[in-house]
């Protein structure tokens, strides 16, 4: 080991006294009350120590002032360098960052926010591209044509000349009426879904609202004979529908056939409720109100009072 490699891991004498210096220094740059006791110093050089004071400010838990201090060579007065809130072995540290890409969730996204796709996405694949040049992923795109290649081509098309039907026959650019009848329907699209992507949008489907769910394991059946799934077209239309059912957990959204719930159309029909008779009225003949209760009716005594017959009430 070299003499210089010696002095340079062996602490300044003079720079390791100076831990008022230091202190001070880490108080003017924190917060009053922040900087604790001393903690360590380590020597960074010739002549150059830095010293380390814990931190008692909340949410840094673990976090050390370093004060660094030096002197010039021959010198005895101690010069500041730097003063900084460094983490400690077992400080509290922040997670590590992750890329938006990576952070971004399903429903994260809000109004006005735009998501950029990757140019080399594996969910997509291009598509009808509309114009005479090969889509990117073809043989021919890697391989010019050659001189012959082209030769054969007019000679190819020459001879489907004669064989076109009159219909065809009519058409100046065939090519261009198919990409204009394309765009016209909204079919002219860059990029369409690749088998990578429906894979695996099925796979998180089934996952979501598919057999093995809580909820379809206590239903009393299951989606393909519900009466509100609603198919969808294409090759997916063999294994997921949307629900169409206001009151089920998976209103609007692609549900396996295998999936269920309680809202099943024909898991329970409530019976109709009674309806009672309308009333009947009789308005032809008229009702008897009498002005006095009937005598056997209960409500007046048999006996009458002789008083009252003096005086010639009843």
């Amino acid at each position: 080991m070299s003499a210089a490699t010696t002095r340079s891991r062996t602490p300044d004498r003079l720079c390791a006294e100076a831990v008022d210096l230091a202190r001070t220094a880490a108080e003017e740059a924190a917060a009053p009350g922040v900087v604790g006791e001393h903690v360590s110093l380590v020597s960074e050089g010739d002549r150059v120590v830095t010293h380390f004071f814990e931190c008692e400010e909340p949410g840094y838990r673990g976090w050390r002032w370093a004060v660094t201090v030096t002197r010039a060579s021959r010198a005895k007065n101690i010069t500041l360098d730097e003063t900084v809130l460094l983490p400690g072995p077992d400080a509290l540290l922040a997670p590590e960052w992750v890329p938006w890409s990576e952070r971004l969730r399903p429903g994260d996204m809000g109004p006005g926010d735009l998501l950029p796709t990757e140019a080399e996405d594996l969910r997509l694949e291009p598509g009808y591209s509309g114009e005479d040049e090969p889509p990117p992923n073809s043989v021919l795109a890697e391989h010019p044509p050659t001189h012959d290649l082209v030769e054969l081509v007019e000679a190819e098309d020459a001879e489907l000349t004669d064989r076109r039907t009159a219909v065809e026959a009519t058409t100046n650019s065939g090519r261009g009426q198919i990409a204009a009848l394309a765009e016209e329907l909204g079919m002219r699209r860059a990029r369409v879904l690749s088998r990578y992507g429906l894979y695996a949008a099925a796979d998180r489907w089934e996952e979501s609202y598919g057999a093995k769910t809580p909820m379809a394991q206590a239903a009393p059946a299951s989606c393909v004979s519900c009466g509100f799934l609603v198919p969808i077209a294409g090759s997916l239309r063999q294994a997921f529908g949307i629900c169409a059912n206001e009151f089920s957990p998976a209103d609007g959204r692609v549900v396996s056939l295998a999936y269920g719930c309680g809202g099943h159309s024909e898991a329970a029909v409530m019976p109709k409720p009674p309806t009672p008779p309308p009333p009947v009225f009789d308005s032809m003949a008229a009702d008897e109100f009498p002005l006095r209760p009937a005598r056997d009716g209960g409500s007046v005594p048999v006996e009458s009072d002789g008083t009252s017959d003096d005086l010639g009430h009843s």
